[in-house]
């Protein structure tokens, strides 16, 4: 492979031809629409050019978002823009291989999984162009002040395992096999390819908002009102990484009904719930946690996905607290643990697992099932609170062997996925969550890592109410998606599709239980006679569709073919697309625009994934070898066997303006209010810190030497860097707060710090210091995103400041302390704790703080001096 080569700048020359030989006849793609609300509605436009003598079969593989609606295909040629429709998916396939057989234009959209889609454009004309165009909407996610848009650009290479097998339905350069029968309609060639994505997303939000992305740098024009127009800077990107989009400062997925309805007509409606259950004085349950950490070391991982990986790991480890329990797997071809057994989280278990996780690197295959099945077996205590963490880039072929098979055995644990890396496979990652009732992350490189596992962990910990059953009165309404509630987490929306005939106003009943009570919800809701909000129908539809295909997999015989031709029946009915029907688009030829003969199959290859090295010497087709590497089943060592993957990173891209800092959350958020989640005895949260600073502590400790002393030194925080110039946002900004989420990764268990001093008095101090370190920062116990590892931090300090003052010797030091601590807490409750330890003190030289502790200067005064010394 050759390291100089960057796949995001192809050879203008690398990709005129397949490895047959043959032109490539994809010319470029390109994606437009609007974002309106919580929901996108997209279009995808490929473009294609026969450039040989003969009429040809283009044949392209690509993916589109998993929880997306595919909503609409045409195609447009000679002039022409023709619509397609929904068909069942052999009556589709017939459709259009009789118009191809009799001379005529045809398209075809298949799906192949949910996020993975086939587009055959049939009988080609020489020298002519023709674009096909796929519409699909998507409701975005919310993300503590922003709304999130990810799209992707590539079907990567998969893991496919299972023995060889079955018949060949498709160009794909993998085998089927007996656990993965679609696998060659999953694999397109790999190539060196010089056609790329143009973006037009059109954001109107109803407000200002900050457009940003950490995987492509942006160009951003101001349009009349709130719209804001976006495209890439460099106009043209390759297809190698999602596109991920930021709207900073959105207003977020707002509670209330949405309807689409036109008068005589039946409607569709949306109720998005956001429930506020967070009660600030109510007790943390007395059951504990037992996690099972799973993270993905095998070689698609390798590069910056294994190195956020281990530091999203060593972050979830610190969010864990005393009576905890906890287990750590690694797996590629087969897997290891930290332990057989759970473990109690302690300093010295914390430090094994530091160990653990600083040997890891990414090699071999993917098999998945197994260690995740060995994570649900081994949370066998009912009475606990049972979470599983997995960390993987879900880049497998058998992502409904797993899912079906891990929610079989683990019923009652719950499993937060981390999605990491530049092309994640989103089905596995978020049916996984979703099935379990736990909830996904993505992180992007450049994306805030310290973030999103708290925002996770907040999640895990968070209230919720289960055993849910919703009732509607007064009003008559049809099929609701999701037909299992899932449960109603504090902050977190609920979402209900449903469909209605007449309009009216009534009520939603929810009832389930909170704590060990009863809960009681209604929620007043009113059916509009006219609305329109275009797209609804088909997010309703499509909902309902993956639902019922879910169901379909456990079940055979009549029942699965009659479920079968209900999913048919419901996307041929609101034209949308499924594993059993598909769109397909026929123009009628006359005179020489008829074709004649079998045209010849050109399948589109596709580009390496972000950050794949790719081989010079071979030619165009070298990178079809990296499928021809990845062995067909599982088993062996974990560091034995064939190496599936050996992705090399690509050429750091020029330096880049810093993407503007995202607006702080809003107080009473889901991160605002992790601190009380994680640490029962924090106190009511204030309005979060703004991090828009960093902090350097000296290096980070030695991977070599878990728990050993690191630099104990403070220096000054750097300068801030140039603000970007305003009409652009950049990828790969800085990580504001790095310096400060490098702090958090080295905190003790027991919340404290030690820096070179591995003695109370050195805990003590060090522990002041950062808490100091945290305070200048703007970072207080109430910060999103830090809060509660220093509510954690403080409470430490407390409980060490007492312990000494028995022995005696040390007064000038806790009097510091104390008022590094009171200067960090944030709340009454947690005030009040520091408070009472000073109060206690027998010192006079401690006691004395009671009298400055509301003045700010003097605290910062004894800091310094704990500084000096």
């Amino acid at each position: 492979m050759n390291p100089s080569h960057d796949p995001s700048h192809p050879s203008p020359m690398s990709c005129l031809r397949t490895s047959e030989g043959h032109p490539v006849p994809l010319l470029g793609v390109s994606l437009s629409g609007e974002v309106l609300g919580g929901a996108a509605r997209l279009v995808v436009r490929q473009r294609y050019r026969n450039e040989e003598r003969r009429p040809i079969e283009a044949i392209y593989t690509f993916p589109l978002p998993g929880e997306a609606s595919i909503a609409g295909f045409a195609m447009e040629c000679a002039g022409r823009r023709l619509e397609g429709e929904v068909k069942e998916r052999e009556e589709a396939f017939q459709a259009y291989d009789e118009a191809i057989a009799t001379g005529h234009g045809a398209a075809l959209l298949d799906e192949e999984r949910r996020n993975v889609f086939t587009a055959s454009v049939g009988n080609l004309l020489p020298g002519e162009e023709t674009v096909v165009e796929v519409t699909f909407v998507q409701a975005l996610t919310a993300d503590e002040g922003a709304l999130r848009l990810m799209i992707p650009t590539l079907v990567a290479p998969r893991y496919i395992p299972g023995a060889t097998g079955g018949d060949r339905t498709a160009h794909g350069v993998q085998e089927p096999t007996g656990d993965v029968p679609d696998a060659d309609r999953i694999s397109p060639e790999i190539a060196r390819v010089n056609y790329g994505i143009t973006v037009d997303i059109v954001f109107d939000l109803g407000r200002d908002v900050a457009i940003e992305s950490p995987s492509h740098a942006l160009s951003v024009r101001r349009e009349e009102g709130y719209r804001q127009r976006v495209s890439l800077r460099n106009d043209k990107a390759a297809l190698d990484r999602d596109i991920v989009l930021l709207a900073a400062g959105a207003p977020g997925v707002q509670a209330g009904m949405v309807c689409d309805r036109t008068p005589g007509q039946e409607g569709t409606f949306a109720l998005t719930v956001v429930p506020d259950l967070f009660d600030a004085h109510a007790k943390r349950a007395s059951s504990r946690r037992d996690v099972v950490f799973v993270v993905d070391v095998s070689g698609s991982m390798e590069g910056e996905s294994i190195d956020q990986a281990k530091r999203a790991l060593r972050l979830c480890l610190r969010h864990l607290a005393e009576g905890d329990r906890f287990g750590v797997i690694a797996f590629s071809n087969g897997f290891q643990a930290l332990d057989p057994s759970l473990t109690p989280f302690t300093q010295r278990t914390l430090q094994a697992a530091d160990a653990f996780v600083d040997g890891l690197h990414a090699d071999g295959g993917t098999e998945m099932l197994e260690p995740l099945l060995a994570a649900v077996g081994m949370l066998v205590d009912a009475e606990r609170d049972r979470v599983v963490v997995l960390l993987t880039d879900g880049q497998v072929g058998n992502e409904a062997q797993i899912v079906d098979r891990v929610v079989k055995q683990g019923k009652g644990v719950r499993i937060y996925t981390f999605g990491i890396g530049t092309n994640v496979s989103d089905v596995l990652v978020s049916d996984l969550a979703r099935r379990t009732e736990g909830a996904a992350e993505f992180i992007h490189p450049g994306e805030r890592i310290d973030e999103k596992v708290t925002a996770q962990f907040a999640r895990a910990t968070a209230v919720r109410v289960t055993g849910l059953e919703a009732r509607f009165e007064g009003i008559d309404v049809g099929e609701l998606a999701p037909a299992e509630r899932p449960a109603l987490v504090d902050g977190e929306p609920w979402v209900l599709y449903g469909r209605y005939g007449q309009p009216g106003m009534g009520r939603l009943s929810l009832r389930g239980t909170l704590r060990g009570e009863r809960f009681h919800l209604e929620v007043p809701v009113e059916l509009a006679a006219e609305a329109s909000r275009p797209g609804l129908e088909a997010l309703w539809a499509g909902a309902r569709v993956r639902e019922l295909e879910e169901s379909e997999r456990g079940l055979s015989g009549k029942r699965a073919e009659a479920m079968r031709k209900r999913i048919v029946d419901l996307a041929v009915r609101h034209r949308v697309a499924s594993k059993h029907a598909s769109f397909v688009v026929i123009e009628r030829r006359t005179g020489d625009r008829r074709a004649h003969g079998q045209p010849e199959a050109r399948p589109v290859p596709v580009s390496a994934p972000a950050g794949w090295g790719m081989s010079s010497h071979r030619g165009p087709a070298a990178p079809a070898a990296v499928y021809a590497a990845m062995p067909v089943g599982g088993g062996g060592p974990m560091r034995g066997g064939p190496v599936v993957m050996k992705p090399r990173l690509a050429a750091p891209a020029p330096a880049a303006a810093a993407a503007p800092p995202r607006p702080a959350p809003a107080a009473g958020g889901l991160l605002a209010r992790a601190k009380q989640l994680f640490q029962p005895s924090a106190g009511a949260a204030a309005a979060g810190g703004s991090d828009e600073r960093s902090v350097s502590l000296g290096a980070p400790p030695a991977a070599a030497a878990p728990g050993g002393p690191a630099s104990p030194h403070l220096v000054p925080p750097p300068a801030p860097a140039a603000a970007p110039a305003p009409s652009v946002v950049s990828k790969g900004s800085p990580s504001q707060g790095d310096g400060l989420g490098r702090l958090f990764e080295e905190q003790l268990a027991s919340g404290l710090w030690e820096r070179g001093d591995a003695t109370d008095l050195g805990r003590l101090s060090s522990t002041a210091l950062c808490l100091a370190a945290c305070h200048d920062q703007g970072v207080d116990s109430a910060h999103p995103i830090y809060g509660a590892q220093v509510a954690k931090a403080i409470e430490a300090l407390c409980a060490l400041a007492g312990s000494l003052l028995q022995r005696g010797g040390a007064d000038g030091e806790v009097a510091a302390a104390l008022a590094a601590a009171y200067l960090a807490a944030s709340g009454r409750r947690l005030r009040a704790q520091v408070r009472d330890a000073v109060a206690a003190a027998a010192p006079e030289a401690v006691r004395a703080l009671l009298g400055e502790l509301g003045d700010a200067a003097a605290l910062r005064r004894k800091v310094d001096a704990l500084r000096g010394a």
